[in-house]
């Protein structure tokens, strides 16, 4: 995913954020001048294009990352199961989580519709996100709100599955991920449905879409 002038989009919006510039969406000559000054201050290639590297430096500013004692080699996707436009909290997630007789917050990462990402359960403690299988002691659950279509009248339990995720999500679920696996290089990027096969859940292929980071 590559961002470079005449990109347009929510994305480039948090590009801006980050940069501090107005966010319009559109990537002119102001945000690519903006970028290459970014890139040389940190150390990056100097060519005014937002790739995988530049963006996971630039939207890093939006949380708070720290490697924990577990060894991690899975990152595994999942969403809210809820439906798509409505906002839902982290504290909404642990209140669930609290009824279904957990502990805490079962995942690790919330990214909230806006993009920003919240954290969830402390990283150095094992989640709850994927037990089929075993794989919550070695991995890390990121979560975003959404997954399901919404329909007027239609109880969310039946709800039919959909990719909710908003431009923003898509940037801040690539920027967070190329951070995880900067900790963790050992670390491959699945989908809960992949360990699941009665799930649905993340609603897209994350282990294909993430493949080449």
């Amino acid at each position: 995913m590559i961002y470079k002038k005449g990109s347009k989009g929510g994305v480039v919006k948090q590009i801006q954020k980050a940069l501090n510039l107005y966010p319009d969406g559109i990537f002119g000559a102001i945000t690519e001048e903006a970028v290459m000054i970014y890139q040389k201050e940190h150390n990056l290639t100097v060519d005014g294009i937002v790739g995988p590297a530049t963006l996971a430096r630039l939207l890093r500013k939006r949380f708070t990352l720290k490697k924990n004692k577990r060894y991690i080699n899975e990152i595994i996707v999942h969403c809210s199961a809820t439906p798509e436009g409505k906002d839902y909290t982290v504290e909404d997630i642990r209140k669930w989580h609290l009824q279904r007789g957990f502990s805490d917050i079962g995942y690790h990462y919330v990214i909230y519709r806006d993009g920003y990402i919240a954290e969830g359960r402390d990283v150095n403690l094992v989640g709850a996100h994927c037990a089929v299988g075993g794989h919550n002691p070695h991995s890390i659950g990121i979560c975003y709100i959404g997954g399901l279509e919404n329909i007027p009248g239609v109880s969310a339990s039946k709800l039919p599955a959909k990719d909710t995720r908003t431009d923003e999500q898509k940037a801040a679920m690539m920027s967070l991920i190329i951070s995880l696996k900067g900790l963790y290089p050992d670390a491959k990027v699945y989908g809960h449905h992949d360990f699941d096969k009665h799930k649905a859940c993340p609603c897209f292929n994350a282990k294909k879409e993430y493949a080449k980071l």
